[in-house]
């Protein structure tokens, strides 16, 4: 068993070229052939500029899939430490939707990778399904199960956010979306938020010989399913008492495509009353007391939130529950790379990690929230 665990390198990748506010319906297309109403509204309240698909704007063709993203990002993490594809022995990868049911994810990342056999483990949810590949290759460094581990998250959220996955009726709720901001995570919410990308982070049971690493201190994560309900859901349908119907129950195959099955749903209301209470209120104080966390000692806080209309609510949650942090001492992109889910957190660590900006002790607190049944995790680590 080794003393400490160490992310020696991160990288992303992106695909394409960016595509600005105006350019996003072009893209993805129009619901019913007409241009969406709130769109302006809500790209207003996420603050999201740019984004990007793995789409080809022209052709409208899909230029990568998710494992290809993910495969990526892992050769670039490799590249960027002189690395190959023999010089590690696990492979960890998250995400929200893999291209297929079956094989797993993370095997058909190693299958674009054409790596040598290794130990590859998938993890499924939403945007902690990216700290669980985290934390498994973690786990498996810091035991001496292997010396040399990559974790990803990686999401291909264009193919669902394409304009014949979603009906028209989106629009009938303009009015209400127009007076309650929070209201505009309904179904077209979602297409003018999520993007497409992958993030890859490097562990070693050593630092880097020159530059900065980031040690792992600990690495925590809530899940609420117990006593919450499902507020964001995709591959099942939600019946008047609130429960989830997944697709194997359709009556006939004609019912999955008719009835939005595959369409990624979230209720609104529910996420604003319940993500902050829950993911910071809740969650933190028990976390923070096991840990000794003292929002005094944190230099940077690098938080997974979908939208810029909840960071301030964010920043007084945190207040609230006894771990103010001044905004000043956080570091975010959602602005200019979007929200990429599983793989969001990875890339903000990796600008952050790039920056410059980092020194020796500083301290890091990741928070990663996820809606599907509210779930969080938490990461700290240590500049060395």
């Amino acid at each position: 068993m080794t003393a400490d665990v160490f992310i020696t390198e991160l990288a992303g990748f992106l695909p394409n070229a960016p595509v600005g506010n105006e350019e996003m319906e072009q893209v993805l297309g129009m619901v019913g052939g007409k241009p969406s109403r709130a769109r302006r509204m809500m790209l207003r309240n996420n603050g999201i500029t740019t984004r990007h698909y793995a789409i080809d704007p022209k052709t409208g063709q899909y230029t990568h899939n998710n494992a290809q993203l993910a495969a990526e990002a892992v050769r670039a993490v490799l590249a960027r430490r002189g690395l190959t594809l023999r010089d590690f022995d696990c492979l960890c990868c998250g995400t929200s939707g893999p291209d297929q049911i079956k094989p797993a994810h993370a095997h058909m990342v190693h299958g674009e990778l054409g790596a040598p056999p290794l130990e590859v483990v998938s993890t499924a949810g939403v945007c902690t399904s990216g700290m669980a590949s985290m934390k498994f290759a973690y786990l498996n460094v810091l035991t001496g199960q292997v010396r040399t581990a990559v974790s990803t998250g990686s999401e291909h959220a264009s193919s669902f956010m394409r304009a014949s996955n979603f009906e028209p009726e989106v629009e009938a709720q303009l009015a209400e979306i127009e007076s309650r901001p929070e209201l505009a995570f309904e179904k077209d919410f979602l297409r003018w938020m999520l993007s497409d990308g992958a993030g890859a982070a490097l562990l070693q049971p050593a630092p880097r010989a020159e530059g900065l690493s980031l040690r792992i201190d600990w690495i925590d994560s809530l899940s609420f399913a117990g006593d919450m309900p499902a507020c964001m859901w995709s591959g099942a349908v939600r019946d008047g008492f609130g429960r989830l119907h997944g697709w194997r129950e359709a009556e006939n195959p004609q019912d999955v495509l008719k009835q939005g099955y595959f369409a990624v749903k979230q209720d609104a209301r529910l996420l604003n009353e319940h993500v902050l209470p829950v993911t910071v209120e809740r969650a933190l104080p028990v976390i923070g007391e096991r840990r000794g966390l003292k929002s005094a000692d944190i230099t940077w806080f690098l938080p997974h939130y979908s939208s810029e209309y909840f960071r301030q609510r964010l920043h007084d949650a945190l207040a609230r529950c006894g771990y103010p942090i001044p905004l000043e001492r956080w570091f975010s992109n959602l602005t200019t790379k979007g929200n990429i889910g599983s793989a969001a957190i990875y890339l903000i660590l990796e600008d952050l990690y790039h920056s410059g900006r980092l020194r020796k002790g500083d301290t890091l607190l990741c928070y990663v929230p996820e809606s599907a049944r509210f779930a969080v995790s938490y990461m700290h680590l240590t500049v060395v």
